[in-house]
């Protein structure tokens, strides 16, 4: 069965040099959970009950985070997982405040096969696309999404400016419970079109947030009426950068 990947023109805001240089932005087909695996997983008819099916998922999760967590590196066919370390060890002693613990993740069979049967479909040139290709933790350096509590965050990507007088614009994190942490206009501490910095609050709880940027910059010198957003998945991890278990 053949897949589909759509995609936008957009000009590329790493290359200044180059006007003529563009990209491909995905454009979403929106967002799917472990539930909608465990629908599609019924949708094969396998004869299965869902209460199998979740208890199969969630078992294969707790061993394969179980074996990484022991040292193993994990090949699963769908991806090729293996722990590292981060930080300096100071004293030959393990310290949670300087480091941490991250599972390196890359595709395997499975999803280069997919890949192979992908078709790539590009919709156009999106003028003015506002979009985010990548973040990073600067204190762990990580591009995974993770997030350090009381550091900061850097966001890159295109017409991400904050700036308009509509009460939503703005910066904010909102987790699955629905608590919105909305930053200080000084918590912004870079604000280019191209990109931010963001100094993240320090009362972050672990779990999984929504990162949103919302503006009226479109350009220089044109503010939009409307106000519009782009959202990217973080996480924030017993610290960022994942667990960080007391190791003597």
């Amino acid at each position: 069965m053949a897949n589909t990947l759509k995609g936008w023109l957009a000009d590329n805001t790493v290359t200044t040099q180059d006007k003529t240089d563009r990209i491909l932005v995905l454009e979403s087909t929106g967002k799917a959970d472990i539930n909608k695996v465990y629908d599609d997983m019924q949708a094969e008819d396998t004869g299965l009950r869902r209460e199998t099916i979740v208890h199969a998922v969630t078992l294969y999760n707790r061993i394969c985070a179980r074996l990484l967590m022991n040292g193993y590196q994990l090949n699963t066919g769908l991806f090729y997982a293996v722990p590292r370390f981060l930080g300096v060890v100071e004293g030959g002693k393990w310290n949670p405040e300087q480091n941490a613990i991250y599972v390196a993740f890359t595709q395997d069979k499975v999803l280069r096969e997919e890949i192979q049967k992908t078709h790539v479909s590009i919709l156009g040139e999106k003028k003015d696309v506002m979009y985010i290709i990548e973040v990073e933790d600067r204190k762990t350096k990580l591009k995974d999404g993770t997030m350090t509590p009381g550091h900061n965050f850097f966001v890159r990507g295109a017409n991400l400016k904050v700036m308009g007088s509509n009460e939503a614009v703005g910066v904010t994190l909102t987790g699955k419970d629905g608590t919105a942490h909305k930053l200080d206009e000084d918590q912004i501490t870079t604000n280019k079109p191209s990109e931010l910095t963001l100094l993240l609050p320090a009362n972050l709880t672990d779990g999984d947030y929504e990162l949103t940027v919302t503006t009226q910059y479109v350009s220089n010198h044109v503010e939009l009426k409307t106000p519009r957003s782009v959202s990217y998945s973080v996480h924030v991890g017993n610290g960022g950068g994942g667990d960080r278990p007391e190791i003597e």
